[in-house]
């Protein structure tokens, strides 16, 4: 199966926007673009992607240092991409070579993130993922998460 390969660069393009509205609230958009004639290996088969969220510390509830989230992505494939994976091809994380029903991935993800001690923070998270691996006939899924970060 590898020895027909050969290594190819995939080109790309990516914007990123931060803007702080107040000194408690920022928002942010990210939208970006690849080639979508190569296969992918080392990362995740996103062709196209559009991306916006909002951040908000604690200190309007007395707690400065945690901070809640909300975001939304919204993912596709390219054309190439989706036949070749619904022609049996495998890709670097969706894998099994079926998209009959092929889709935009739709991302909702939520999270606080608590600071238990000054060196310390711990998050809450929870995406809800729409079509996950662009195939329409999966999901929606769920997906929990739970985050330590120590600062020494």
């Amino acid at each position: 199966m590898g020895a027909v390969r050969s290594f190819r660069t995939k080109g790309g393009f990516g914007l990123n926007l931060e803007q702080q509205i107040a000194t408690d609230f920022g928002v942010f958009a990210r939208a970006s673009m690849s080639q979508g004639t190569v296969e992918e290996v080392d990362f995740t088969d996103i062709n196209q992607s559009i991306s916006g969220g909002i951040s908000l510390t604690g200190s309007r509830w007395d707690r400065p240092d945690d901070t809640v989230g909300l975001a939304g992505a919204i993912n596709r494939i390219s054309h190439q991409g989706k036949l070749y994976l619904a022609a049996g091809g495998l890709g670097g994380i969706i894998g099994d070579g079926q998209l009959p029903n092929a889709g935009p991935e739709q991302i909702l993800e939520a999270f606080y993130r608590v600071a238990v001690f000054s060196f310390a923070r711990v998050a809450f998270d929870y995406q809800f993922v729409n079509h996950p691996a662009y195939n329409r006939d999966r999901g929606p899924v769920s997906i929990f998460g739970l985050q330590l970060h120590l600062r020494f």
